[in-house]
């Protein structure tokens, strides 16, 4: 659509920047609390907050804190918890057998919040690499990160979590076919209203750096990921995913990380319509942080600016680490 506007001076377009109401009023996007789900990093423990060097202001927390915090989120009005385990290595196996166990450390949590905070979906991952001796997503055979059989694992981790009670599974792997392994797996079980939110545009990316910090796989990782997630030069193979993912059962699809990527947002949205979420990383978030820090930005309204900018791109929500910082924000 082509815009008409007169001209100077009859047409004078500051007209509607003079005041904070007239701003309000002509605003096409806006920040809401109901836009946020908020990714926290657990441990085994009691009452543990184990600050994470590299991502300023957020820490590993044992179950009786992220029961805390999940508490926290229902308070301030957040929608979802994401959770992400930081696995002690002594269990860290080639066969991965942790994953799936009932009573993991993910399981153990996702059922504490259910019982104290039951308006907040609970978010999980669904992916080997928190426990791979290996640090990889799948398993590795010679070398080789294999596909068809870590989606036999993949689903009985889904099917563990669904089990404890998780809302809304994400697979973050980027395995071939994982989605509809999942939700067949989810339907035979009677998981009919369990979600899929499918990392589908998962890129290769540097801003991951301070999330394997935080979960314990930067040590583990031997190479690296890039036969399996996204090259960051593509983005005609993101709609492909993304379909792929919705033809197979995804309810919702996201792509990580985000302010990089704000085209492909932008392209996954106007697309495909579906409800479309990206992630603000942890090295986008370390990023702001350590500006703030520094004094050479202002740490809220930059934080603030970099949310807005995924909903101006045409997402429904961003999965970020500013969430209780910025719904505080917003609720005042």
């Amino acid at each position: 659509m082509k815009p008409t506007v007169a001209t100077f001076p009859t047409a004078r377009l500051r007209r509607t920047r003079q005041s904070q109401a007239l701003r309000n009023l002509v605003r096409q996007n806006s920040l809401a609390v109901d836009d946020l789900i908020w990714p926290i990093f657990i441990r085994d423990g009691e009452d543990i907050l184990e600050p994470i060097a590299s991502m300023p202001g957020v820490a590993r927390q044992s179950v009786d804190n992220a029961v805390k915090s999940a508490k926290l989120a229902q308070d301030l009005g957040i929608p979802a918890i994401c959770l992400f385990p930081y696995t002690d290595p002594a269990v860290k196996t080639a066969d991965c057998a942790e994953a799936w166990n009932p009573n993991n450390l993910t399981n153990r949590t996702i059922r504490a919040i259910k019982d104290a905070a039951p308006d907040v979906a609970v978010m999980t991952d669904v992916a080997l690499d928190p426990y791979n001796i290996h640090g990889h997503d799948g398993f590795v055979v010679d070398g080789e990160i294999v596909n068809d059989a870590t989606l036999e694992a993949l689903v009985k981790m889904t099917l563990a979590q669904a089990d404890a009670g998780a809302d809304i599974i994400g697979p973050s792997d980027m395995m071939d076919g994982r989605v509809g392994a999942m939700r067949a797996a989810l339907e035979s079980a009677g998981y009919h209203n369990v979600a899929i939110l499918s990392y589908s545009a998962k890129y290769a990316s540097g801003f991951y750096g301070p999330f394997r910090d935080a979960v314990g796989a930067s040590g583990a990782l031997k190479g690296d990921k890039k036969t399996y997630q996204m090259d960051p030069g593509n983005s005609d193979e993101a709609l492909r995913l993304v379909e792929r993912d919705l033809s197979e059962g995804a309810d919702m699809v996201m792509i990580k990380p985000g302010i990089s990527y704000l085209d492909i947002c932008h392209r996954v949205k106007t697309t495909f319509g579906v409800p479309t979420f990206a992630y603000q990383v942890s090295g986008e978030y370390a990023m702001i942080k350590a500006a703030a820090e520094n004094g050479w930005v202002n740490g809220e309204q930059v934080a603030l600016e970099s949310l807005l900018a995924f909903k101006r791109a045409g997402c429904d929500g961003i999965l970020t680490y500013f969430a209780p910082e910025v719904a505080k924000i917003l609720n005042d």
